[in-house]
């Protein structure tokens, strides 16, 4: 069994407005269009949704569509604990979980496969992109060392943690000290291979990033 754990109890407050995840975006809500890529791979048995407690109904309404079996749970106060308290309603069964920003709606499904199968395999698994552009330190508004961009990744998501490897990285990682969870896997000495993501699997976090998504939705409706 893969299940997918998708955090969204955040606000989006950089966004402004309602939370990014209730956002219509093309014909449907965020998070709806980000779960249904899940729910339409054929790998994929079962989603959890972490939502605040204010938004748990309606994500279960949103959700409805989906074909496979979801469950919408109470998330925490920060994104690792919604992964924590999503990872908590999954069975002993579970093979292998996912997690996926709520806010990525362009994953793949040739990304997803890819994390899965390297999951599958070295137990640990994470999108992302080598960085291509020039990266230089800033200072009082001017810039300062340029540093060597060899060897250096964007992180994207979905992450993928054979069941029992993930159960051990929340139980006795950090939850506060990580930023994602290929960090909490590190803080328990697992490492975690490289999975080649997508430039497009972007996560909508800002204003300009929600009108790049809004023309790249338009233009694959138009060119699907």
């Amino acid at each position: 069994m893969v299940a997918v754990v998708i955090p969204a109890a955040g606000s989006g407050s950089r966004l402004g407005g309602q939370p990014k995840q209730l956002r219509t975006l093309g014909n449907a809500p965020l998070l709806f269009h980000t779960a249904q890529v899940f729910d339409h791979h054929p790998q994929v048995t079962n989603l959890v949704i972490a939502a605040a407690e204010s938004s748990m109904e309606v994500y279960t309404e949103i959700l409805q569509p989906l074909t496979k079996p979801y469950e919408v749970v109470m998330g925490g106060a920060t994104r690792q604990e919604s992964v924590m308290k999503g990872f908590s309603h999954l069975g002993a069964s579970t093979s292998a979980v996912l997690i996926h920003d709520a806010a990525r709606p362009f994953i793949t499904q040739q990304v997803i496969t890819r994390v899965i199968e390297s999951t599958f395999t070295y137990g640990a698994a994470a999108a992302a992109v080598a960085v291509s552009d020039t990266v230089r330190y800033g200072e009082n508004g001017r810039f300062t060392n340029t540093i060597s961009r060899d060897g250096l990744y964007s992180m994207q998501t979905p992450q993928g943690f054979r069941y029992e490897l993930l159960a051990e990285a929340l139980h006795q990682g950090d939850l506060s000290a990580a930023t994602d969870d290929v960090e909490l896997m590190q803080h328990v000495g697992h490492d975690v291979c490289i999975v080649e993501g997508d430039p497009r699997n972007i996560k909508i976090t800002t204003k300009s990033d929600w009108e790049w998504a809004n023309q790249m939705w338009n233009a694959r409706e138009i060119h699907p």
